[in-house]
């Protein structure tokens, strides 16, 4: 199973301890660098995020890493292995944030994938082959481009997966410039991306692996300061819904009399709710929400029935089965209400995106690790989208560790301890020095 002594486990893990020193300072100057109203600000392809892939260059470079960078920016600080032909091994995880954000999503992968190299170094092990920590580019995309785009800008251009359409139709929120003009903006010449074969493919990375802060409160209600990621969930979305009903006055029209659009889509969402509690109560998988849900500030009024509500509808699951099934329910849960309360809905057609099993040899390594390691930790499934997905849909071996995290993710509040960051940076030095 693992290729280290008990001897070269025992150091390894003093070596994990003695490099928190690293990661602190890291941590620290990043979130002082970056600060931004209480959170931080690392924009995709923005000036944050150059900060901070220039900041962990240099901290590479004193530990001894080789630094280098793909056509699409992503960076790479490697440890060179045993035999520098063979696939290299990666770990990583983004240096952006979203506006206003937390400083552990994405940066916390990158520091432990750092960490845990300085480790493997100063412990004296050289690996089978190389690894290399790799910072991702614009994994927040979402909260920095508008227009078209596949997300995951930067994993995806490293593995061949992004469009050269979505250079030109992606479109920063803060410049208003496609993603190819962003990038020059930057030192990145675009052009590379589409005159060069891609960078990563199966035949060159052996595994990934990932470290995360977890994005909600499992193991924190649990009490595990770890978890070993299970899969990362697809989802069914609903991006523009409607429920037109009828505006009309809020006093005189009697209550049987009326087409009341928020009642309407309201009891919508209390029927998925239902269904999604009867699933989890019998062992399936499943998370939804309506993450937007308004009235027209143009027509409503206090004294108004309302008669339009734009929502939007987010069904993710572990399972494809299960979310296509839900978005099906609430189609034909929506026709029921529309002949009994009068009203139309205007849901439109679901977009799905797949979900995404982390390798299961990673995971039985991880659970033997924890035990090797006197971790207590819990498989869990990831609700949020990662790179790792990227890899692993391209036929790479891929696998996430999560580290404990009291108060979610893309908010100021992020409250990583420092003790639960070590175990799962000693969780992934394992991994990377004996096993991947």
């Amino acid at each position: 199973m693992t290729r280290l002594s008990d001897t070269e486990t025992g150091r390894l893990l003093a070596q994990v301890d003695g490099s928190m020193a690293i990661a602190e300072r890291l941590f620290g100057d990043l979130a002082e660098q970056t600060a931004d109203g209480g959170g931080v600000t690392r924009a995709s392809y923005g000036e944050g995020e150059q900060l901070a892939h220039d900041m962990f260059a240099g901290c590479a470079k004193d530990i001894g890493l080789e630094v280098t960078a793909d056509p699409a920016g992503n960076s790479y600080y490697t440890l060179p292995g045993s035999d520098r032909q063979a696939p290299r091994v990666i770990t990583g995880s983004h240096l952006d944030s979203v506006p206003k954000g937390g400083n552990y999503d994405g940066a916390a992968g990158v520091v432990a994938g750092l960490a845990a190299a300085a480790a493997i170094k100063e412990a004296g092990i050289v690996p089978a082959q190389d690894i290399a920590v790799m910072a991702v580019r614009s994994e927040e995309c979402g909260s920095w481009f508008a227009g078209e785009h596949g997300g995951h800008l930067g994993s995806r251009a490293a593995l061949g997966l992004m469009k050269p359409s979505e250079l030109e139709t992606a479109i920063h929120l803060g410049s208003g410039k496609p993603l190819g003009a962003q990038m020059k903006d930057f030192g990145i010449d675009p052009q590379r991306l589409l005159d060069r074969p891609p960078s990563l493919n199966r035949d060159m990375v052996k595994a990934y692996i990932e470290l995360h802060i977890e994005q909600g409160p499992v193991l924190e209600a649990k009490g595990k300061p770890v978890g070993i990621v299970t899969g990362i969930r697809g989802n069914a979305r609903a991006r523009a819904a409607r429920c037109l009903g009828e505006y009309t006055h809020s006093g005189a029209v009697p209550q049987d009399h009326r087409h009341d659009a928020v009642l309407a889509a309201a009891e919508l969402l209390i029927d998925l709710e239902r269904e999604t509690l009867a699933t989890l109560a019998a062992g399936g998988d499943i998370v939804f929400a309506a993450g937007k849900f308004y009235t027209d500030a143009d027509m409503h009024s206090l004294t108004k029935v309302p008669g339009e509500v734009g929502f939007t509808l987010d069904i993710r699951s572990i399972d494809k089965d299960t979310f296509v099934r839900m978005s099906e329910f609430a189609t034909a849960r929506a026709a029921e209400i529309e002949k009994r309360r009068g009203v139309r809905f205007e849901i439109g057609a679901f977009a799905f995106s797949r979900s995404t099993v982390m390798n299961l040899g990673h995971r039985r390594s991880m659970e033997q690790g924890c035990a090797l390691l006197s971790l207590d930790a819990m498989d869990i499934a990831s609700g949020g989208g990662h790179d790792a997905q990227e890899f692993e849909s391209c036929g790479i071996p891929s696998s996430m560790i999560f580290v404990r995290n009291a108060n979610g993710s893309h908010n100021a509040r992020e409250s990583m301890e420092m003790d639960d960051f070590e175990k799962g940076t000693r969780l992934l030095a394992w991994m990377l020095a004996g096993v991947l």
